[in-house]
């Protein structure tokens, strides 16, 4: 099980690491601009004992560090989380709902789980916050995986009934909702990673299906995935279904789904790149353009020639799994979801993994003012949301990469603002960067 944000790798990049480009003559951003941060159910509520990872972070072999356990307790702490965003300075806030809490059994719907979801979602608006709602952050429930996951034919159907009942619960307070996040992914992840990390998830997923005496336990995190075609046609099909399950309930709600997308660059003649961008997004940014809006997730570039990826320059600056952290990249694929899908777009996920805080904090405006040229030059961008809000659990890698604007201690769960956190919160009170 791995994490598509720390094997991707890290973000775009301080710009005074190469020289702070000429600032755009109006800095201020669109109004009612999103500025926000970003978590997943999983990876910060803690003892998501339901889900399909929580069963494999304890099946041996693993391919996990360590389990998520208590991770930052967030499902009893929500409100100390979201008065962190408000008194940070941002106005929006990004959370997933789990799908393993809300149907831990096939038809079984909690309704004390849908509460306490509407619980959050209300207390997001009384501190004046947009939720910006995912309705799956990888993780299924560990029955829907003993099926087969998305390699299932019934997983589409699945997912349009568990969205619809969730968004009857749920929908009416709503700011944005995604489908899912970073299905693109779904069965070619492994082509970006070094390694054998894809012998270690199929011996993990495996062992699951032996414990569980199934043919197939394939998560919703997966790196192996045993058909990759049918993965992804029924994830294409899951988010239509999902997102007129969704519809169904109110039609004015604006819905999308997150892609992870690199900021694929091109070099010399015969260059490799619209090839990948086609294998990596294109039937998803094809089916983004019945959405209201698509959310973008980047955290590296890519520039290839004719033969594959190059390296990255000597002197670059690098993330904790060593990967460049180039400001621009996030620019670019505002730019290019946008071109290719003609929808507005929201930055669902930016960040990068480091203990060095100051590549953060340099980061982000740095970044944020590419992305203001995008919008002066026409590009409708919704919002920003940066991952994450806090440390967290980060799948295959446990607790070990730090993408927060906070820091965590895991015993007493006290939550503390880095100074990128006041970076961000700067730029988002003054709606200018």
């Amino acid at each position: 099980m791995i994490d598509r944000r720390t094997l991707l790798a890290g973000g775009a990049a301080a710009a005074s690491l190469a020289g702070a480009p000429a600032r755009a003559a109006d800095p201020r951003f669109p109004a009612g601009f999103l500025w926000g941060a970003a978590t997943a159910a999983h990876q910060v509520e803690g003892n998501n004992t339901q889900s399909d990872a929580w069963f494999l972070e304890h099946v041996q072999p693993t391919a996990y560090a360590e389990p998520s356990g208590d991770a930052a307790n967030s499902f009893l702490l929500w409100q100390t989380d979201l008065d962190l965003v408000r008194d940070l300075g941002l106005n929006a806030y990004r959370f997933s709902l789990e799908w393993a809490r809300i149907e831990p059994e096939p038809g079984l719907f909690s309704i004390a789980m849908l509460d306490h979801y509407r619980a959050v979602i209300a207390g997001a608006r009384a501190r004046g916050l947009t939720p910006v709602v995912t309705f799956n952050h990888f993780t299924t429930p560990r029955w829907f995986a003993a099926r087969g996951g998305w390699n299932d034919a019934a997983s589409p159907d699945l997912f349009a009934r568990y969205c619809a009942r969730a968004a009857k619960h749920l929908a009416a307070q709503i700011g944005y909702a995604t489908t899912l996040n970073e299905p693109n992914l779904a069965g070619v992840l492994q082509e970006l990673l070094p390694g054998n990390l894809l012998g270690g998830d199929r011996a993990m997923a495996e062992a699951a299906a032996r414990a569980l005496g199934v043919d197939l336990f394939q998560p919703g995190n997966a790196l192996y995935v045993r058909d990759p075609a049918r993965t992804q046609a029924h994830l294409l099909e899951a988010h239509r279904k999902g997102r007129a399950a969704i519809k169904a309930v109110r039609p004015d709600l604006p819905v999308g789904v997150s892609l992870a997308m690199i900021d694929d660059q091109a070099v010399g003649a015969h260059s490799l790149r619209d090839a990948k961008r086609e294998r990596y997004y294109g039937p998803w940014l094809r089916a983004a353009r019945d959405d209201d809006f698509i959310g973008v997730q980047n955290y590296e570039r890519a520039v290839w020639n004719d033969t594959g990826r190059l390296p990255p320059p000597a002197d670059a600056v690098t993330n904790t799994m060593g990967s460049e952290v180039w400001p621009p990249s996030l620019a670019g694929v505002v730019r290019y979801a946008h071109a290719a899908t003609g929808r507005p777009v929201m930055v669902t996920e930016h960040g990068v993994g480091t203990d060095h805080d100051d590549i953060r904090a340099n980061l982000i405006p740095a970044a944020l003012r590419e992305v203001k040229r995008a919008i002066d030059d026409g590009v409708p961008v919704l919002g920003y949301l940066h991952w994450s809000l806090i440390d967290n659990f980060e799948w295959g890698f446990g607790y070990g990469i730090r993408f927060g604007l906070c820091s965590l201690d895991r015993t007493t769960f006290a939550r503390t603002p880095k100074p990128s956190a006041h970076v961000l919160g700067a730029i988002a009170r003054a709606n200018a960067v």
